[in-house]
C-alpha cells in the first residue's frame, strides 16, 4: 500500500502552522478574544444550499433520539456568546459540509470566523483587507457592488432583471441540466460561471440581492434598491470569505428559516428544525458585522496551490 502519505507536503504543513500563528497574532494585537464552540450540535442550519453531516448516537434506541450534527460553521454558537456580552470574538475551527468535494472543497475543512460589535460592513471589509495584508502581503483589494459586477460581465442589473431574462442569459452561458430553477438559482449560476472569472484578482463583491440575504440585514442602497448587506471576498478567482452586517431581528430570521424549510421540502431535501436558542439570543446582541473565511483556501492562495489536497494533511478521501 502506497497511499498512506499526506496529500500536503511538509513545506505546506509548515506554512499552515506559520499562517495559524500569524492569524492569532493579528487578532491578539486587536484585542479580539479567541473562543471555542462545539463541533457536535443539536441543531444545524436551514440553508437550502448546505447539507449537514449527521452523527447517530450509539446509545440511542431506534427512533428514540434525534441525530446530532457536525457544525457547518460556528456561527450560531458564537452569536450566543456575543449575546452574553463577550465583545469582539474569533474562532479557528473545523467545519463540515456534506457533498462538497472538489479541487476547492473537502467535507471537513478549517474555518476562520469572527464578529465585530459596532462595526459596519465597510469597516469589516477594511479589517479583512488588513488580515490579508498581514498574512499574505496583499495590499489593494478592489470593491465592486454585485450590481456593477453583473453589469460589467453581462450587461444587466441583477436586482431588476426578470426571471425570463435571467433564464435566457443562463441558457446562453451555462449548460443547464436542472429544471424549475428560480431567479436566485440563475443568478448563482451566472455568478460562478461568468461573473467570478471576470473579477479582479483580489476583490470584494458587496450588496447582494435581497433573496440572497441569508442572515444579513436588508437595507436600501444608494439607488434606493433593497439589497442584502453582505460581501464576498475573492482571491485569484476563488471565493475566500463571506461577511454580513448581521440581522438581529428574531421575527425576520424566523420567517427566513421558514422559507428555507418550505424550499427544502419542495426540493426533497432533509427537513431541518430551526435553532430556537439562536433566535432567543438575538434580542440580547448589539449591532455587529461578522465574517467566515475559508482558512484552507487562504493557504492555497499563500502557497499558489491549485488543489485543497495540497494544503490539507489528509483530505477525507485519503483517511
Amino acid at each position: 500500500m502506497t497511499d498512506w502519505k499526506p496529500g500536503a507536503s511538509l513545506e505546506a504543513l509548515r506554512l499552515r502552522a506559520a499562517l495559524l500563528t500569524k492569524t492569532r497574532a493579528f487578532f491578539a494585537a486587536r484585542n479580539v478574544l479567541e473562543v471555542e464552540t462545539p463541533l457536535l450540535t443539536n441543531h444545524t442550519v436551514t440553508d437550502v444550499h448546505l447539507e449537514s453531516l449527521n452523527v447517530i448516537r450509539a446509545d440511542a434506541s431506534p427512533g428514540s433520539q434525534a441525530p446530532l450534527f457536525l457544525q457547518t460553521s460556528p456561527e450560531f454558537a458564537m452569536k450566543r456568546i456575543l449575546a452574553a456580552g463577550s465583545g469582539a470574538i474569533y474562532q479557528l475551527c473545523k467545519a463540515f459540509r456534506a457533498g462538497e468535494t472538489s479541487a476547492r472543497h473537502n467535507p471537513e475543512f478549517t474555518m476562520l470566523e469572527w464578529y465585530r460589535p459596532g462595526y459596519s460592513l465597510e469597516e469589516l471589509m477594511d479589517e479583512v483587507g488588513a488580515l490579508l495584508q498581514h498574512c499574505l502581503g496583499v495590499h489593494d483589494i478592489t470593491r465592486l457592488s454585485y450590481r456593477d459586477a453583473f453589469k460589467t460581465a453581462l450587461g444587466i442589473d441583477p436586482h431588476t432583471a426578470t426571471h425570463a431574462e435571467l433564464g435566457k442569459l443562463a441558457n446562453a452561458h451555462v449548460d443547464l441540466q436542472a429544471q424549475a430553477l428560480d431567479s436566485t438559482d440563475y443568478l448563482q449560476l451566472l455568478m460562478s460561471e461568468v461573473v467570478e472569472p471576470a473579477l479582479p484578482a483580489n476583490c470584494f463583491v458587496y450588496d447582494y440581492p435581497q433573496a440572497q440575504a441569508a442572515l444579513a440585514v436588508v437595507a436600501e442602497d444608494a439607488k434606493g434598491q433593497l439589497v442584502a448587506r453582505r460581501f464576498e471576498l475573492y482571491g485569484a478567482g476563488m471565493e475566500l470569505a463571506n461577511g454580513y452586517q448581521e440581522c438581529l431581528d428574531a421575527d425576520e430570521l424566523r420567517q427566513r428559516f421558514r422559507r428555507d424549510q418550505q424550499r427544502r421540502q419542495e426540493l426533497g431535501l432533509t427537513p431541518v428544525d430551526m435553532d430556537e436558542k439562536l433566535l432567543a439570543a438575538l434580542p440580547s446582541m448589539t449591532a455587529c458585522s461578522g465574517v467566515a473565511l475559508g482558512f484552507d483556501r487562504l493557504l492555497m492562495l499563500a502557497s499558489k496551490s491549485t488543489s485543497i489536497e495540497q494544503v490539507i494533511s489528509f483530505t477525507t478521501a485519503k483517511t
